[in-house]
Formats: C-alpha cells, structure tokens, sequence
C-alpha cells in the first residue's frame, strides 16, 4: 500500500480567495458571513450567507464558461492553484495516471435558469447548449477534465455534506492501492439563494441578522442555526514516493480515511456513525487516539447535529480530547465543499504556523461539555489533525492528516 502525500492546495473562500488572505482570516477570526438584502425582499426567514468577493472570472474565456456554473469556475481557480503550488505542470498531469474526484450535490441555478428560459420564449431551441452542461451535478469534474485534459479518474461523488470529505479519501485510497499516481480532489459548492430557498424553510438557519459575525456558533450553547455558504475547495495528492522523486514540497500525508453511515434518520445524526468512521480513519492511519493533536470538527452550529458530535468525539477520545476547532464560525457551511475545504483550511494552518481559534465560542450546553474547544488562535500548528464531515442522510466522513 502507497503512501499519500499532499502537494497542492487551493481554495476560493468567502474568506479570501488566495492562501495567504484566507490563513490571514482564520488567524485572526475575520468572517465572511454578511446579510443579503435580496433574501430580505423574498421573504427568507434567515438573510445570512457567506459571500465570496474579488472573484476574478477572467481566468477563462466567456467561451469556456458557457458550460460552467459559478461554482465550478471557482474550482478550476483553486485547482490551478493547487497545481501551481505543487509544481505539476500540464505535462505532468495530461495521462492515465492523473485523476479527477470532486464532491457536489447538487447544481441548482443552471437547472432553474434553463426552465426559466423555455417558460420565456415558448421554445426549447433558445435555452443553449451549456446549459445541460451547466445542470449537472458532474459538472465540475467533466469541465475540468476538459480543461486539464487529464485522463484518469474523473467523477463526482454526491454524499450531501460529506461529498467534499469523501472525495479526499477516495482519491487518497486510488493512490494507496495503486490505481492512480495523482488525484486532483476536493468539493464545490454554489453560493445563491435559489439554492438555499427549501433548506430556509426547515428553519435550520440562524437568523441573527443584526449580528451577522456573530451568528454562527458551533457547539454554543446560545447557538441557534447554521449559516449557507460555499466555494471550491482542491486537495492535489500524490504518490508519496514519486513527490519525493521529482523534489516536491510536501505539504502533508493524508495517513487515513473513514466512512460510515448511520442507518438511522434522514437529518438527525446518529450517537455512533460519526465515531465508526473516526475510528476507520485511525485505523488505517496507524494512529491512536492519544497521538491527534487537532480536531477540525464539522460542527454546523445546529443544537442536534453539534450535540451528536459531541458524543461521537466524546466516543473516540473519551474525556480530554484533542484541541477542537469549529471553523464554520467563520466561513458558515460550505456544504458540498466542507470536508475538502477543511482538509485545506488546517493545511493552511499547519503551513502559516498557527492553529485557528473556535470563534463564537462563549459556553458550553449539556451536549457539548467536555469539549476540549479552542478559544484563542494558537502560536503552534497542528502536527497530526483529523477533519469530520456528515451529510444528510447520515453519510459521515472522517480524515487522518499528519504534518511534518
């Protein structure tokens, strides 16, 4: 079995689009949840979002974004990040041996913008042909494949939440048993508010309005909901030995992936599923319990899903658990893209030299006591670090980093 090495990130984030500003952002808890008006005006119980600034669509033609939704644009941004940062040049990954593994759930504005069209004009013949490109849930790994002309792996894995975690982790087993050399990974996530409509109808959002920094609470005991967000998040890995050979920098070794389902409910997470995976996670890294320094947890700001959480964590590490951050706080819930993001975010750290804070953090309720919660921003990075990811449905994704 091969080793995996991480070689590359990037990610397009409501807190910066770029490494350095968004490390800057988790240092010093800068947020990038605002209100927006239009939510106001369409009647959203919650206007909250994060919100992604700067952007610059540039980066490809009018002509190659025909097919391409916001979102996966992003995801080419921060894949070419990625691969600028590991050193592969286009030589480098246009074979059989280079993979594409990206989580997405869902493209929902290119599908109501098609039906929009036909209701319009009367007609199907206007709609245009990147429409159907637009709508699908692939449609990040089948742009980029075009795009990087990579020739492995290429597909896309819908497990709601975790879609972005298990993305990581199944690209990090096809290298570990040899079926590819290199995956480009992560998760995508669209940012609008025809997406979010049904989910603000359940009445999971905070709707701390007057407060929008502060609205996102995770494990609080005053929290209250989550915040939607999204973004693109890309991961490269690498056969451990070939990096080594061609001189990389070596970011990290993603050392172990878990996964589980519950079995249980559609939107309530179990008190077992998330800890089997942390457990597999574990396993197959080698690691004990004890040896993880950093927990970068999924942590929603729902009173359930944090609560259960707890519990899981609680299961695996007992009473003193590692250092937990829940970085949401910041960034709201990227959704699809969470797990990968988190991947990136703590690599961030373990690169910048820090370890972010938990922020909104002021108390503890029943369910999440004994949480070891991370109040202030750290001067030390994590050296061993594992990210959680659930999803409705209860799919649950957990991942075993180490850095050197």
């Amino acid at each position: 079995m091969h080793r995996v090495a991480i070689t590359g990130i990037g990610i397009v984030s409501c807190l910066g689009n770029d490494l350095k500003s968004v490390g800057t952002a988790l240092r010093e808890g800068r947020s990038g949840i605002v209100v927006d008006p239009e939510r106001i005006e369409l009647g959203f119980r919650s206007p909250l979002t994060g919100l992604i600034k700067d952007f610059d669509h540039s980066i490809l033609s009018r002509k190659q974004r025909k097919s391409m939704p916001e979102f996966a644009v992003w995801a080419y941004a921060s894949a070419c990040d990625a691969l600028e940062l590991a050193g592969l040049a286009e030589d480098r990954i246009q074979n059989e041996q280079t993979g594409l593994i990206y989580g997405c759930d869902s493209s929902c504005l290119a599908a109501i913008e098609q039906v929009d069209a036909l209701l319009q004009r009367g007609e199907t013949k206007g709609i245009g042909s990147g429409q159907i490109f637009r709508s699908m849930t692939s449609t990040v790994t089948m742009n980029l494949n075009t795009l990087f002309k990579t020739r492995g792996a290429c597909w896309t894995l819908s497990s709601a939440c975790s879609s972005g975690g298990h993305a990581v982790g199944q690209a990090a087993d096809l290298i570990r048993m040899g079926r590819q050399e290199r995956v480009i990974c992560g998760g995508a996530q669209e940012i609008n508010w025809q997406s979010m409509c049904s989910f603000d109808g359940l009445g999971a959002f905070s709707v701390r309005a007057d407060d929008p920094v502060a609205a996102c609470r995770p494990f609080d005991a005053d929290r209250d909901g989550l915040v939607p967000s999204g973004g693109a998040a890309t991961v490269i890995l690498e056969r451990y030995d070939l990096a080594e050979q061609r001189g990389a920098t070596i970011l990290g070794e993603l050392r172990g992936y878990g996964f589980s389902s519950d079995g249980a409910q559609l939107s309530v997470p179990s008190k077992d599923g998330l800890s089997r995976a942390m457990q597999s996670a574990l396993q197959q890294s080698g690691l004990a319990a004890t040896e993880i320094d950093y927990l970068c947890a999924h942590a929603t700001a729902t009173p359930a899903g944090d609560a259960a959480e707890a519990n899981n964590i609680s299961r695996i590490f007992g009473a003193e658990t590692p250092g937990i951050s829940a970085l949401k706080a910041l960034t709201g819930h990227e959704l699809w893209m969470s797990g990968a993001a988190q991947v990136v975010y703590t690599t961030i750290m373990a690169q910048q030299g820090f370890t972010a804070a938990s922020f909104n953090f002021s108390k503890p309720d029943e369910g999440t006591t004994g949480l070891n919660i991370i109040r202030e921003t750290l001067p030390n990075p994590p050296k061993r670090a594992m990210c959680n990811s659930a999803g409705f449905g209860g799919t649950n994704s957990s991942l075993v980093i180490s850095f050197s």
